[in-house]
């Protein structure tokens, strides 16, 4: 299973997991730091799921999601 880009907008980028049950989600805080935000489904086969993370940079939040993405496919559980 595979992420792809589902909404962007100024200051958020939000990634859904292909089975629509999970998606994570980049965003700038008013401080100019990011958090990052996964959220899965209780409907996902793995079950619900949630974290949030803060970080200093976008490079960060963007590493950190893709660490997540490969984390939380299904095809690496």
């Amino acid at each position: 299973m595979s992420w792809h880009e589902s909404n962007a907008r100024e200051g958020v980028t939000e990634w859904e997991r292909d089975d629509g049950y999970a998606t994570i989600r980049l965003r700038e805080r008013g401080d100019g730091r990011f958090v990052v935000r996964f959220d899965r489904l209780i409907q996902a086969s793995e079950g619900d799921g949630y974290r949030r993370e803060t970080v200093e940079s976008r490079e960060a939040g963007e590493e950190l999601a893709e660490e997540w993405r490969d984390e939380f496919d299904t095809d690496a559980s």
